[in-house]
Parts: C-alpha cells; structure tokens; sequence
C-alpha cells in the first residue's frame, strides 16, 4: 500500500534548514528557522534552566504519569508569568490552563476544543501570520479567513484596515492576534492600538485567541503582556496559547499552555472538562521535564531573577543586530532604506526582500531566508554580519 504514497512537499521553513545542513559553503547563513542564536551561532542552554534541570533531576522520585492537564503547579506560575499574581483573572479563578506540548500543542488543543464545542465558528488570521498557523487548524476542522494587518509600503500596523475588517466579522468567531514580537513581520500595536483592538473586538462579541509566543523578547516580560491585558478585561472571554521554546530556551523539550480565560469560575469548571477531553483523545497527557524546569525557576527568587536577566541579554542581542545591520547596509552603500528594521520587535523581521532576491541569497551567496522575505535577526552575528550584508547589497 505505502507504494501509491505520494513524496509530501517539505515544509515550507524546515525544509530551507535541511537544504542548508547540505549546503557545503562555511560561509553559509541561516536566517530561516524561528531558533534564537547566540553570538557563537549556537543555541544556548540558559544558565537558570541548567541550574533548575539539575535540581529536578536531583528531586524527582517518580516518572509516573501527570494528570491531563499538567501540573497545578505549573498552571498557577503560568498564569502569573502572563498576567501577575494580582491580576483580577487570577485571583478570581475565572481561568484554566494546561501544560501542553509546545505553542504548537496548545494551538492544536484550541483548535480541537473550538471544533468539539463552537463548530460553526470561523477562526481569522492576521495577513501575514505564521505560515503554521492556518495548517494547525485545517487539521482541526477549522475553517479559517484572513484579516489585514500589516501595511508593506510603510512597514507599519495597518490599524484602520485592520479595525475596519474586524467590526465586519460576524459576532462569535474567533480572532487569532500575536502577543507580541508578530511572526514575521515585527510589527507590534502599541499600548493604545491595543486598547482600540480590545475594544472593536468586545463590541463585536468576538473571541481573542492569542498566540503568545515571545514573552520577554520585545520590550521586557511585563511590558510584553500589555495586549493580553487590554484584552483580559473583567468579565471577557479569550484564549491564549503560550510556548516557552524562545524565552527559556527549551525547544526540544516541547513547552508550551493553554489557558482559556471565561466569564466565572463555573464557566471555567465546564471549559476544563472539555479542554480535558480533547487532550486526552489527542496525547492523552503532557511531558513533564520541561514544564517541571519553568516551575521551579518562577517559583525560586534567585533563579527568576537569573532567568529575567538572560531573557534581557537575548533581547538586547536581538536589537543590537538590527541597529549593526541597518548600519552595514548603509555602509556597504545600500541606497534603499531599512531603518525600519530598528523600530520592529522580536526575532523577526520582514525584509522587503523579494521571493527573487531570496532565491538568488540561497543560490549565489548561501543565504537562507524564507520566500516571502522574512528573517530572523537572530541569526545574524557580528563574525557574519559583513558576509551577509555584502551578499544583500549584491542581490540589491
């Protein structure tokens, strides 16, 4: 039978990393894949989780399973990462979280729940999104339309269109928004954009579900909540998908919450019960190590504090490359402006390079970009910024 199977296409961002572990240029550069890297171009493993893995390995009596949805634990140090452990969602018990596998995981769950119990819902994406986001949920049964968000002539949030294209969503669907750090493009609201967003979409009956990838990796881990909590009003509804792979580092252990936030407590009972049901139809529960990693470092004061101080070296590294590329470009005599990138937020940024160009990167200079122009500035480090912004002024 697996004869008449056909080859599937590679994936659109992986398979630019496959072609570029075959490439045999040491000069090569990747600037596909949403991986942060450090100056060395490694990955690295923060301090504060080397330190934490070795405590839980050293306390941990047991590999049982955990319940379905994780740990109660790890639930509440969630919440109150997101949110502060003031804060009315909180302390009201008005929101339920599990531990899922990845952001991944917990956008598969939301897709799973929103099909099993609000079927006729549309789910709207920003346009552009990430290019996982609308695969995610056609494996769930979820129907999904765009919505405008980025202006590409002036490299800014095109609010007008974008409030415009929400108060015409019928009321009840589902409005997927990026926390912070928009995959790819940059571009964030502001304090008072997020006001307005919050408040088209409570006017309209709408339900936020927020992809909130990047804690920590635009302006700082509280001013990276500024959208989720103009959207976690008193008495609103949402959802919010959390991945813990950038912040703490933890990719390949697979971190990630779903936290759905109701109107009540009761509401929240109900909501649980069948956020349960789908986990279990689907991994029937979560790893424990990498969820056991985040808890014990939001739960000791010195290594919080630790962990907070890497997420700043990250961010910081981040902006300095944007600021030492648009510099090399101009240097490098690059009369197109790109000063743009400096004012973007997160990993990401969307070039205003052309598919064209981008073939000609991976094809004259072994440079690895995504189609669409896209790339992360974490790849970029100052031993491979001259290589890489001499291969752009080339293209250009």
């Amino acid at each position: 039978m697996f004869n008449q199977i056909e080859m599937a296409p590679p994936d659109a961002i992986l398979g630019i990393t496959e072609a570029f572990k075959k490439d045999p240029n040491p000069q090569k550069i990747n600037l596909s894949v949403g991986v942060y890297k450090d100056e060395h171009s490694q990955t690295p493993v923060l301090e504060s989780v080397r330190q934490a893995e070795s405590q839980v390995v050293a306390e941990q009596t047991t590999k049982g399973y955990l319940g379905i949805p994780g740990s109660p634990d790890y639930a509440r140090a969630v919440q109150q990462l997101m949110l502060g452990a003031d804060h009315e969602v909180v302390a009201s018990a008005r929101a339920v979280t599990a531990n899922t596998p990845g952001g991944t995981g917990a956008l598969r769950v939301a897709g799973d729940f929103l099909k099993n119990n609000l079927p006729d819902r549309r789910l709207w994406l920003s346009d552009p999104t990430w290019p996982n986001h609308p695969a995610i949920f056609a494996a769930a049964g979820i129907e999904t339309k765009t919505y405008p968000y980025f202006d590409r002539e002036n490299n800014r949030l095109a609010l007008d269109e974008m409030l415009g294209a929400l108060r015409q969503i019928p009321p009840g669907d589902v409005v997927l928004l990026h926390g912070c750090c928009h995959n790819p493009t940059g571009i964030d609201p502001t304090q008072d954009e997020w006001t307005q967003i919050a408040d088209v979409l409570d006017q309209r009956g709408l339900l936020p579900l927020l992809d909130f990838a990047y804690q920590g990796f635009s302006d700082g881990i509280a001013e990276d909540a500024v959208g989720l909590r103009a959207l976690a009003r008193p008495g609103a509804e949402l959802i919010v998908c959390s991945s813990f792979s950038k912040n703490f580092g933890l990719y390949r252990d697979r971190v990630g919450a779903l936290t759905f936030v109701t109107a009540d407590s009761d509401a929240a009972a109900r909501v649980a019960s069948q956020m349960k049901r789908c986990i279990r139809s689907n991994y029937s529960n979560p790893p424990a190590h990498g969820s056991n990693i985040v808890t014990t470092i939001l739960g000791s004061d010195p290594l919080s504090k630790l962990w907070r101080e890497e997420v700043d070296q990250m961010r910081n590294r981040i902006n300095q490359m944007r600021q030492l590329f648009v510099e090399t470009l101009a240097a490098k005599g690059v009369s197109r402006d790109f000063s743009f990138i400096t004012a973007q937020r997160g990993m990401f940024s969307f070039s205003g390079l052309t598919a064209e160009q981008v073939d000609a990167l991976r094809e004259k200079r072994s440079v690895y970009a995504v189609r669409s122009g896209r790339i992360n500035v974490a790849g970029m480090t100052r031993d491979n910024m001259d290589t890489l912004c001499t291969a752009i002024a080339d293209v250009l």
